[in-house]
């Protein structure tokens, strides 16, 4: 038997053909497109013609398409694609339904953080006496363990994480409501000169470089009101250009011994040695007692140059976020209000440099006119004294205890105690000093959540208010028909002013235009108030009522 190779047969089929969207050879007409051969400006005409032409030729020949012959609508259809360049199914449906207009969907973005997250961080907002959310979020961790550490606030696992979590702008956007009724700050006039400057050697912004803890700036505030005239009380701000780290000296007037004793009770009082001090060119630096103490005390003096304040940027941002923030603007003179001033600052000292978080520059570059400014995360005076090498480990560890020990509820509580004294004494009032107390922090925790609803609650920045004003600026306009409007509304109370002042306009013709129609809502308004109050005042007590109801029952 005969064996056969197998043959494979392989069936070779054509392509299957591909269906085309566009006619092949299909030129526009003559009289909506240009010629062939103009160097591609039809196809710049498709890409220029704008949305709001397109859909006004797509108006216009929609019927026409509609309407045509097969030949007709191909015609159309191929004019159409070439001017606006819509793909040619796309161009079918638009000439056949028209643009079909979409209905947007709303999607309700998930609510991450709730009531309760918002309220615990206006309390902890409110207890960091009101800073930005950058500063507050860098603050929340050493300010919660504090709050919880003192027993004054408890939260829940699951909004303690929340709270942690919460970004800065989460937390600005969280806090918009109660940080709407802050007040605007202000800024400070630049200080005086000296004929003495040229015997200290001057020491600019940029000389500054990184200097280890102890080089410092300071300023002098004055706090003089609206004149600047007479004997008044002034505020020394010691600023460290690597912590932060801000000490203030009340000073009953301008004057450089005073400024040398100020330099030696901070000495005593500060974390690092004093290794430099630079100054402004005021007469109450610039003198021979204080240049004399310096020399004697190896402590470098510089000063800036003169009617340059960025020289100073250290000092004088300080003199705005602290003192001003703490004291405001208004005349402080006297014995009595220093001494106010030196409680006031003992216990902003431990606030501000514990639990007062701030930027510090890290980097800042110019590209033509625009400058870009980097700067480190925030962090308070006291924790860059901690990651400072130059810092010895004992004041490191007395650092870390005193940080343990404060209760930030009540440096605040006493800090609000001063400013309502210090507005006392700047109204004309000389209270006595207080003596220290152990102030009921439960009421003021309390007091935290509802603060931010009475606006400024600085006692040293309230804004004194207005009297009322119970005179006319003009003539009123419905003092004369004021009575037949009384009239209708005794007969029809449920009218509203709308109608009774359409009708008066029939009534009197050409006497009440239509601008006058907020005027006669607001007369009904009161009018209404008015007699809601006489009928209320007219009932008998809710005690008379109770007693008439039992009686009845009985």
């Amino acid at each position: 038997m005969r064996r056969t190779d197998p043959t494979v047969l392989i069936v070779v089929t054509p392509a299957l053909p591909r269906l085309k969207c566009y006619r092949e050879g299909a030129v526009a007409s003559s009289t909506m497109l240009p010629a062939v051969g103009d160097g591609g400006r039809g196809e710049l005409m498709k890409r220029h013609m704008s949305v709001k032409s397109r859909q006004e030729l797509m108006d216009s020949l929609r019927e026409r398409y509609r309407a045509g012959s097969r030949v007709g609508k191909c015609r159309i259809l191929d004019e159409f694609v070439a001017v606006t360049g819509y793909h040619r199914k796309h161009a079918i449906r638009l000439l056949r339904l028209g643009r079909v207009a979409l209905t947007a969907v709303a999607r309700a973005r998930p609510r991450r953080y709730g009531d309760v997250v918002a309220e615990a961080l206006l309390v902890l907002w409110e207890a960091s006496d009101r800073v930005c959310g950058k500063r507050l979020k860098a603050l929340i961790p050493t300010l919660l363990d504090a709050l919880e550490r003192h027993g004054h606030l408890q939260l829940d696992r699951d909004v303690r994480v929340q709270v942690l979590s919460a970004s800065a702008a989460t937390i600005d956007r969280l806090l918009v409501l109660p940080r709407s009724g802050s007040a605007p700050r202000r800024r400070r006039r630049a200080g005086p000169t000296t004929a003495l400057r040229r015997s200290v050697p001057v020491r600019t912004f940029a000389d500054w470089g990184n200097p280890v803890p102890g080089f410092v700036e300071v300023d002098l505030v004055a706090h003089s009101g609206e004149r600047a005239s007479g004997s008044f009380a002034q505020t020394l701000t010691l600023t460290d250009v690597a912590s932060g780290w801000t000490e203030c000296v009340a000073l009953v007037v301008r004057d450089g011994a005073l400024v040398a004793e100020a330099l030696t009770k901070l000495r005593k009082t500060m974390p690092f040695p004093l290794r430099g001090v630079d100054t402004d060119n005021g007469s109450e630096f610039l003198n021979e007692i204080v240049i004399a103490y310096c020399q004697d005390h190896a402590i470098e003096f510089t000063r800036a140059r003169p009617y340059h304040k960025n020289d100073q940027a250290w000092v004088e941002q300080k003199n705005g976020s602290v003192v001003r923030r703490l004291v405001g603007y208004r005349r402080l003179e006297g014995l009595a209000a220093v001494g106010v001033l030196a409680r006031l600052y003992d216990a902003a000292r431990l606030f501000v440099n514990f639990f007062q978080p701030s930027f510090k520059l890290a980097s800042k570059t110019r590209v033509g006119a625009r400058v870009t400014k980097r700067y480190h995360l925030p962090a308070t005076p006291s924790a860059r004294l901690l990651a400072s090498e130059a810092v010895p480990e004992g004041v490191k560890d007395t650092l870390r205890a005193v940080a343990a020990s404060l209760d930030p509820l009540r440096l605040l509580d006493e800090i609000r105690t001063m400013q309502r004294h210090l507005a006392e004494i700047a109204a004309g009032k000389v209270p006595e000093l207080p003596a220290s107390r152990d102030p009921e922090l439960e009421t003021f925790l309390k007091s935290l959540r509802t603060a931010w609803q009475r606006g400024e609650v600085r006692p040293t920045h309230a804004v004194p208010s207005k009297p009322s004003r119970a005179w006319r600026t003009r003539v009123d306009p419905f003092e004369h028909a004021w009575p037949l409007v009384r009239h209708w509304l005794e007969a029809e109370p449920d009218r509203t002013a709308k109608e009774l002042f359409h009708r008066l306009q029939v009534a009197q013709p050409d006497t009440f235009p239509d601008g006058q129609i907020r005027t006669l809502q607001r007369r009904v308004q009161e009018w209404r108030t008015a007699e809601a109050r006489r009928l209320i005042l007219a009932n008998p007590s809710a005690d008379e009522f109770a007693h008439d109801f039992a009686s009845t029952i009985g």
